[in-house]
């Protein structure tokens, strides 16, 4: 059964049940106080919940305690079907979906009334207004509609409805963290916890030794990019840019401490101490995960810088006593991922190998700066990511003999790309149409300019199809794992990141936790795959810190 919700004033609400096709079945029903009427239905029958957006209400019910098993993101479903339509960018609220069904003006999405989680939505002063029951139920029946009309779209639309759940209940539950121990890293890297927007007392001292570097009477801001270009000329050695790459080629007494400047100074700015005083609250970092951030459908953050969390910094994150971190990723989740997408039979034996890049190595000559699974390795990043180039040039013809349909996958992918066409995951998540400047541009003729929009289009398509089947593949892998802990019990999931997942779980759980990650994986392959020889094996470690785990 599926029931819709839309929310009221004063936490009251009203509720319809619906039937699997989104036709009611039965009459709707207000109720006082909404969140308390779903905990109860919750109990009766786990059904599909069916709302406007997940990012939105669940939050409130996670503060009353409440957790439901499925939903229906009416927000999330829509963008993906606009996606489906190549009309990227078009609102996607409930009003503007139901103006479309009726040829109406469509409304621009509303900005969120605040940011963080939203516990204050059935608030009596709550400013948002009221659900439209009415225009749920049918722009609820009119995406069953299309997603039946799509393969592969009603387990898409499901995972992405089950990955909202997921990140808000991470938000809400937080990942382990030791303020403690981030705050003793940040003064052995930095030293003492600075005052009055000084800075650290390590990266004054490299910033007075970059200005020794220079000369006497040199005045370098090491913060500024500009400063350090004039800096270089100055002493007859300029440079593009200072980016690492480009100043690793000097020979100058500066580079070193330009180089431990930036990489110290990018950690003060981006995970430092005002990141903590932020971010971490009550032993626990509670991220803002923001589900099909990404074009291809990873995640994004709207805040906390969640996927970029330093390796470094992974020394704070720490299970509770009694409590153990069980962290998996999936082992060479993309080429896999391409080699069941493109059924080439040889490739896909290597894949049923744990080490695919090593399975494969034999395919490729020995001799030369390189091993032969290094070889495979660079072949087959460069046919998922468009590289060409050097010795790139001879490894990919290699792959292309030895495994066709493989190389044929991506590349029919890229050409799609090129002549503007969309490309689709397996369950259907679609690229961007490319924008009216590329089609003006592409459309004048042979010049360069033109050629690298084909080129720079082509790249993108080509690694789209792999890289959005694999985050789909991810999805299902999250729902079907969100499941078994469900039945677990105490385990949650607090952290996930493209290919991969970390369960706070009690220590005596651990072994149930990592069987029931790998349970997941074989089942998320089963579901997107079917009978496919190509294995996908999750590397999982059970530590009690997370930087023990690789």
């Amino acid at each position: 059964m599926r029931i819709a919700v839309a929310t009221g004033p004063g936490g009251a609400g009203t509720l319809r049940p619906l039937a699997e096709d989104g036709t009611p079945a039965g009459p709707a029903e207000t109720v006082p106080d909404l969140v308390a009427a779903i905990e109860a239905r919750e109990r009766a029958g786990r059904p599909r919940w069916v709302w406007p957006a997940t990012a939105r209400l669940y939050p409130a019910l996670l503060e009353r305690g409440v957790r439901v098993a499925r939903c229906h993101d009416l927000e999330l479903a829509e963008t993906l079907l606009l996606g489906h339509a190549g009309r990227y960018g078009e609102p996607r609220s409930v009003r503007a979906a139901w103006a479309r069904l009726h040829g109406a003006q469509v409304p621009a999405d509303q900005a969120p009334a605040h940011e963080g989680p939203q516990p204050s939505l059935f608030d009596t002063d709550d400013p948002a207004p009221a659900d439209d029951l009415d225009q749920i139920v049918e722009v609820h029946a009119a995406q069953q509609w299309s997603i039946a009309a799509l393969p592969g779209f009603a387990l898409l639309t499901a995972a992405e409805s089950a990955g909202a759940l997921v990140a808000a209940e991470m938000g809400h539950d937080g990942l382990p963290w030791s303020a403690e121990k981030h705050d003793a890293l940040l003064t052995g890297l930095l030293g003492p916890r600075p005052s009055g927007g000084l800075r650290p007392r390590r990266l004054q001292d490299l910033a007075d030794r970059i200005n020794d570097a220079f000369g006497p009477h040199s005045h370098v801001n090491p913060d500024s990019p500009a400063q350090i270009l004039k800096a270089f000329a100055a002493v007859g050695l300029p440079v593009a840019s200072t980016r690492a790459h480009v100043l690793k080629k000097i020979d100058h007494p500066a580079v070193p401490l330009l180089l431990e400047y930036k990489e110290l100074a990018r950690l003060h700015t981006a995970h430092g101490w005002a990141w903590l005083d932020t971010w971490v609250k009550d032993g626990r970092f509670r991220p803002e995960y923001v589900v099909g951030g990404v074009v291809s459908g990873r995640w994004a953050t709207s805040g906390g810088g969640a996927l970029q969390i330093p390796r470094v910094l992974r020394q704070a994150v720490v299970a509770d006593p009694g409590w153990t971190l069980v962290v998996a990723d999936a082992a060479q989740l993309e080429p896999r991922v391409l080699a069941a997408l493109a059924g080439d039979r040889a490739f896909a034996d290597a894949a049923a190998h744990g080490d695919l890049y090593a399975a494969l190595a034999s395919a490729f000559p020995a001799g030369g700066a390189l091993s032969a699974r290094d070889k495979a390795k660079i072949a087959l990043l460069s046919a998922m990511y468009g590289g060409g180039t050097g010795e790139a040039v001879q490894l990919l013809a290699v792959l292309k003999n030895r495994f066709p349909d493989a190389f044929g996958y991506v590349e029919a992918a890229a050409r799609a790309g090129e002549r503007g066409r969309l490309v689709r995951s397996l369950l259907g998540r679609t690229c961007p149409p490319p924008s009216a400047d590329w089609r003006a541009l592409t459309s004048t003729g042979d010049d360069d300019r033109a050629s690298s929009a084909l080129r720079s289009r082509g790249r993108f398509t080509r690694n789209f199809v792999v890289q959005a089947t694999a985050a789909d593949w991810a999805l299902v892998l999250l729902a079907t794992l969100r499941r078994r802990l469900t039945g677990l019990g105490s385990p949650r999931l607090v952290f996930f990141q493209h290919d991969e997942v970390i369960v706070h779980a009690p220590q005596e759980l651990a072994g149930q936790v990592t069987a029931a990650i790998h349970a997941s994986a074989q089942e998320a392959a089963r579901l997107l795959f079917g009978g496919t020889p190509v294995v996908f094996p999750m590397e999982i470690a059970a530590v009690p810190c997370y930087a023990d785990a690789k």
